[in-house]
């Protein structure tokens, strides 16, 4: 993937290069009485993106939201780069590009105020090269100046996903990305995951979708009963 000057992301200082960039370990989470997850246990190295699959409520988002630093886990540890989220801080946002169910974004701006405005959080050197970049590697750079609110779905999740890698993490968690998308948004989504998982980055996603799965990862993780079964 070619890129335009991002803010340099510091890696962990414990990082190596045999080091997954996601290790989970153990992980178990519950609400209430019922544990969702039971003890999960994934690692995903450098240049692999990995598609979870699941059931609705299978705990799916809920791992992501664990792994994103969003959420704690009642038992297990989640390590990003050799490092573990619970001590990571705010230095996490900038490991991490997250696309949840929600896109993030402020429908009454243009896409390129948001994307200045999230350039701004991160405090990316040359934001307008870096913002052009990534706008044309979604091809929304002709769509700039509209506002977000006049964006089709599909529009929509590619001005999240530019937002996700604007600041260039080495994580990437994608949460059912493919919800509500037709076909032609669906097949510019496939590509820009394949190009993506190829930029030396870890890449986890979530899906309802087996092809889809198939097509986008390198590996196919199931998530059942609360583990990982697959």
């Amino acid at each position: 993937m070619t890129v335009a000057a991002p803010q340099e992301v510091t890696s962990p200082p414990e990082k190596t290069e045999d080091q997954p960039l996601i290790q989970i370990s153990g992980v178990r989470k519950r609400f209430g009485s019922k544990w969702v997850l039971k003890g999960v246990d994934l690692s995903i190295a450098k240049g692999e993106t990995v598609a979870l699959l699941g059931a609705n409520g299978a705990g799916k988002s809920t791992l992501m939201r664990i792994v994103a630093g969003l959420s704690q886990p009642d038992r297990g540890e989640v390590r990003l780069g050799g490092v573990s989220t619970k001590r990571a801080g705010h230095e996490l946002r900038r490991y991490i590009g997250l696309v949840g169910h929600a896109p993030l974004l402020y429908d009454g701006l243009s896409g390129l105020e948001n994307m200045n405005f999230f350039a701004g959080m991160y405090d990316i050197i040359d934001p307008d090269a870096r913002i052009e970049s990534v706008l044309r590697e979604v091809d929304l750079w002709l769509r700039r100046v509209d506002a977000v609110r006049t964006y089709s779905r599909g529009m929509t999740q590619r001005l999240a996903i530019a937002r996700a890698i604007l600041h260039d993490p080495p994580v990437l968690l994608l949460d059912e990305p493919d919800t509500g998308l037709d076909q032609a948004s669906v097949d510019m989504l496939q590509r820009l995951i394949q190009q993506l998982g190829s930029a030396n980055r870890a890449v986890l996603l979530t899906t309802h979708n087996l092809e889809r799965a198939l097509a986008w990862s390198d590996r196919i993780c199931m998530l059942a009963g609360g583990e990982i079964v697959v």
